[in-house]
């Protein structure tokens, strides 16, 4: 496939994305692909971490808007990341990934704590890093956690795998078939248009920090694969 274009990625999967075809909870089947392309990408020399989202099982707005304690809520939220970091974990290792989980809530029965430097070492030495509980505080989205992390350990580009979308539009072509696709995309622009590429937080700090977003389908064939390659894959947000 040649030489990747980027050496260390760090990939956001939404909770959603891991529905497949549900509608709640994770499909074993989303997982195994998601496991096989990491594979295939590690086999290419990139060093990889995730940060997994939990809206498939959790939201911590929804439970808020009936009533809940905001801070409660988000908290909550965050154990559901664990839930499916752990699950992600599993289907890597069966496919012969080493991986490490390390959470921003320390719960050492199942998973490190977030400490940067030994995360960095764990992608040095060909392991996956599973991020969970996001940012470890409330009022911050995983999103945001996501920007974070790849900022901290010097990724190269945030990958951000959607749930059938396949790059930001200017409306939901999911509802509006004349929805228009964005190729690329700065920051600012994004920010400006009030695009669903993430939210305003994460994406200034992606923007503060060069950091190039690249939005895409998770379900899209070797999508994950495409992206590291730099190949002309769902819409690409940059200064």
């Amino acid at each position: 496939m040649g030489n990747p274009k980027y050496k260390r990625v760090l990939l956001k999967v939404s909770g959603e994305a891991l529905v497949g075809d549900g509608q709640f909870g994770i499909d074993p089947k989303v997982l195994d692909n998601l496991a096989q392309q990491m594979l295939r990408v590690m086999g290419l020399g990139v060093e990889g971490a995730i940060v997994v989202g939990g809206g498939n099982i959790w939201r911590g707005s929804t439970a808020q808007a009936k009533g809940m304690d905001r801070s409660t809520a988000d908290y909550a939220g965050m154990l559901a990341t664990v839930i499916n970091a752990l699950a992600l974990q599993d289907a890597l290792e069966k496919n012969g990934i080493t991986v490490r989980t390390q959470s921003a809530i320390v719960m050492q029965s199942v998973a490190e704590p977030y400490i940067r430097r030994r995360a960095i070492r764990h992608l040095e030495k060909g392991r996956v890093v599973l991020f969970a509980a996001g940012t470890g505080n409330p009022y911050m989205t995983t999103d945001t956690a996501a920007a974070l992390r790849a900022v901290d350990i010097n990724a190269n580009i945030l990958l951000m795998a959607k749930n059938k979308v396949d790059g930001v539009y200017d409306s939901d072509p999911r509802v509006n078939k004349k929805a228009k696709k964005f190729e690329r995309l700065t920051h600012m622009e994004a920010i400006e248009k009030r695009l669903e590429v993430m939210d305003s937080t994460a994406l200034a700090l992606c923007m503060e920090n060069n950091l190039p977003v690249l939005v895409f389908d998770l379900r899209a064939p070797n999508g994950i694969e495409q992206a590291v390659m730099g190949e002309d894959i769902g819409t690409l947000v940059s200064n």
